[in-house]
């Protein structure tokens, strides 16, 4: 869980919604079975979202993205 501790903690200063953004992303990871898997339920959870959430997990995703390689 390391990646998306260092991802969140990355996002932080960009999302306007940070609170909610951490719980809906620990929640995702402890449902997930690995990290690709946690990607597709974060997407489709992207999918669903409205703004200005979905620009906060756009963020989120993108510096996990970049921390991923």
């Amino acid at each position: 869980m390391r990646i998306v501790d260092d991802a969140l903690f990355e996002a932080r200063p960009y999302v306007e919604y940070w609170e909610k953004l951490e719980k809906l992303v620990k929640d995702l990871w402890r449902e997930s079975t690995d990290l690709n898997n946690f990607i597709e339920l974060l997407s489709e959870e992207m999918n669903r979202a409205e703004e200005p959430f979905k620009t906060d997990l756009r963020i989120f995703l993108q510096k996990l993205e970049s921390l991923k390689g």
